[in-house]
């Protein structure tokens, strides 16, 4: 009887907010695909994976506000979401600098940085502790899909050679949050150390 009922304000995992956060990790394998296969010749290949990347990077607040407006916020979700956003952004970063359009030292430093916080996440989750995305890793997720969507969609064949100058400031702009978030999440380690000390 007590095993049935879900505790108050406690939200069952498997919810629409998570099943979107699913759907958004499954779409990331179609969405590398697409990008490789077009292979640098901005065809229809390369539009449409970079619509599906806008479009699955959108969902992500989609289903926060869903979750958020509708009590479904859950464990599960706090730690799938930025999973999610990684794996987009990560993969989509590496197949630019396969395609040699992108730095592989600023692919490199931005998914160091993402592989460390996500395996810090998964450590602190094992100890009892979920770490949901902070304000500047949420700044910085938002700032990178932005520089990554502009990156990815080829419009330098209809405006001009100019928009790879705005391609660069978006980008470095990315760069600089993700470095600033990263020693954002430090701190908050640091933290976390510091008060699990006593109780050990």
């Amino acid at each position: 009887m007590t095993s049935s009922a879900a505790s108050p304000g406690r939200s069952a995992n498997w919810n629409l907010p998570n099943a979107i956060t699913i759907v958004r990790i499954l779409l990331a394998p179609v969405f590398f695909w697409m990008l490789l296969a077009d292979d640098g010749a901005d065809g229809w290949l390369r539009w449409a994976a970079a619509a599906l990347f806008i479009i699955a990077i959108a969902t992500d607040g989609i289903d926060g506000h869903i979750a958020r407006s509708r009590g479904l916020v859950t464990d599960l979700g706090k730690l799938l979401d930025p999973i999610a956003d990684k794996l987009l952004t990560s993969g989509a970063l590496v197949c630019l600098s396969i395609l040699g359009e992108l730095p592989w030292w600023v692919t490199a430093l931005i998914v160091v940085r993402e592989v460390g916080i996500t395996v810090w996440r998964f450590v602190e989750l094992r100890r009892g502790n979920v770490v949901p995305a902070s304000s500047g890793g949420k700044l910085k997720t938002l700032v990178q899909a932005v520089a990554i969507s502009f990156a990815l969609v080829p419009l330098w064949t209809v405006f001009g050679e100019w928009v790879h100058w705005v391609n660069l400031v978006l980008m470095t702009a990315a760069v600089v949050l993700t470095l600033w978030s990263g020693l954002l999440y430090v701190r908050d380690a640091v933290r976390l150390a510091r008060s699990d000390r006593p109780a050990s």
